[in-house]
């Protein structure tokens, strides 16, 4: 049997405020559910497929939050922020009245792909280290990269305070000074240690690809969307 609930229920869980607030949304006419203007708030509706607009703007129900954004550089990834914008102020604000929450943090002067749910066992499966998601990232060295230190990346290097070593699960030479190399860890700049290890610098560091997915060419930077079924699968997450 579809489950069903009220529509003053329905704005609340999808962030639009508190009941009182969705209620009067609906009591002064400023709600629409499947096409057509609701005015009761007790008015009760099925979940699937549901399709409301609050104030003009159309919203599809989601049960649980799955998104991905094309970071920028020079914002945060934290709801409290020390000396950059947050990457959450690039959301629509009833995502973030519902605690979504980035899935292992890029640095502010990292751009790229980076995942955004609400759903706590998602966010575990994903960043958790026992489950290993390869991550690659397109790095910009200042230095050139020779074929010595793509070798010493992939047997392993010694960080600081680290007692064994790291190794990438791959690297690929783009240029001179670019390369695209393969983690399956998260450690705190983990990246720039590493290429801190082969005596060089990152210059420049893009997130290009989570699991299978890769980040679309035509998602611009600052911008988000939200997950399809084929992300999810991808992901080697169950769908959505």
């Amino acid at each position: 049997m579809a489950k069903k609930l009220d529509i003053e229920r329905i704005l609340h869980k999808q962030g639009f405020g508190s009941r009182k607030l969705c209620r009067i949304m609906i009591i002064n006419e400023e709600i629409t559910v499947n096409g057509e203007m609701c005015d009761d708030p007790d008015a009760e509706f099925e979940l699937e497929n549901l399709k409301f607009t609050v104030k003009g703007e159309t919203w599809d129900y989601k049960e649980k939050s799955y998104l991905m954004m094309h970071k920028p550089s020079n914002y945060e990834c934290s709801h409290k922020t020390q000396h950059h914008p947050t990457i959450y102020s690039l959301l629509p604000y009833p995502l973030v009245a519902r605690e979504v929450q980035c899935i292992g943090r890029l640095d502010e002067d990292t751009t790229g792909l980076i995942l955004i749910s609400d759903d706590g066992q998602f966010i575990h499966r994903m960043s958790s280290p026992k489950h290993k998601v390869p991550k690659i990232y397109e790095v910009t060295c200042k230095h050139p990269i020779s074929q010595a230190n793509i070798d010493a990346l992939l047997s392993g290097v010694k960080l600081i305070d680290e007692e064994e070593t790291i190794a990438a699960l791959d690297v690929k030479q783009l240029s001179e000074r670019v390369i695209h190399m393969t983690l399956a860890e998260g450690k705190y700049h983990q990246v720039k240690r590493m290429v801190a290890a082969i005596s060089n610098r990152v210059e420049a560091l893009k997130r290009i690809q989570i699991g299978e997915l890769k980040l679309p060419e035509d998602l611009k930077v600052g911008e988000w969307r939200w997950l399809s079924e084929g992300d999810m699968v991808k992901l080697g997450s169950p769908k959505i």
